[in-house]
């Protein structure tokens, strides 16, 4: 009588990007999931998928896997221009993903021709309400003499005096936030070939936006985001990242549905 046999997990492709590469690549062994995994590329004609061989599972997005996933693609864009797939990617097999790049051939074409030599940056700007609220109290009389009357007659002072106050500075806060994003945006602008906002994170986060640029233009860029980040020195916070490849401006999910499913 035959022992009982695990049953065997089936074997799938995980993809991170998709290249233009003339000959096999191999990108070392840091791909997704466990263990060693070796990285490297299928092809029909000149493109290239970058994959990894792993169990055909479903991937959660936690911070091992992310990084996991954005670690390989910043490996590749070193090299190469990428198109970014959709974190959790996955193909049964090797002729699936031969498929798509065939079915998909002039869009991914395209694409990359639109991003060679083009990267993206992010910039989160948040900001420090106390000292926005100090500001606005400097620049608006209106607010600085209600507050100088609440502050004067503080026991009789009234619930409404007290709302009227507080809705000044809400609104004052919301036009100041739009004025520095609109000053950001205008001083970053000259230096990126496009950029998109982002819905902001928080209460606190009043810009969340990527910018594309290209290769030879990062010196310029990030000159431009120290020049504004020193204007708004205590008023606001900016959280600045990249390279990255170009997610932000490269939309092939539905495409990608498509020719999977």
């Amino acid at each position: 009588m035959n022992k009982e046999q695990t049953p065997s997990v089936e074997e799938g492709k995980y993809v991170y990007c998709i290249i233009k590469c003339p000959g096999v690549r191999e990108f070392g062994q840091a791909g997704i999931g466990e263990g060693d995994n070796r990285v490297y590329t299928i092809h029909h004609r000149e493109l290239a998928a970058v994959v990894s061989d792993t169990p055909l599972r479903t991937y959660d997005p936690t911070r091992e896997n992310v990084l996991a996933h954005e670690f390989v693609n910043e490996t590749v864009m070193r090299d190469f221009t990428v198109i970014p797939m959709s974190f959790g990617t996955l193909f049964r097999t090797e002729e699936d993903i031969v498929e798509l790049l065939k079915s998909a051939y002039q869009a991914f074409d395209d694409v990359l021709e639109k991003m060679k030599d083009k990267i993206e940056f992010g910039l989160k700007v948040l900001w420090n309400r106390d000292s926005v609220i100090a500001t606005l109290e400097e620049e608006n009389e209106e607010i600085r003499r209600l507050r100088d009357e609440i502050g004067r007659n503080a026991q009789s002072s009234t619930y409404f005096a007290r709302m009227q106050l507080g809705r000044l500075i809400e609104t004052a806060m919301e036009d100041a936030g739009n004025r520095y994003v609109r000053d950001i945006h205008e001083t970053l602008k000259p230096a990126a070939l496009a950029s998109r906002s982002n819905k902001p994170i928080g209460d606190r986060m009043i810009m969340n936006a990527a910018f594309l640029i290209t290769r030879d233009n990062e010196r310029p860029f990030d000159e431009r985001v120290k020049e504004v980040s020193r204007r708004y020195e205590g008023l606001l916070n900016f959280k600045y990242t990249g390279p990255w490849p170009p997610y932000n401006f490269v939309n092939i999910k539905l495409k990608l549905e498509k020719a999977t499913g």
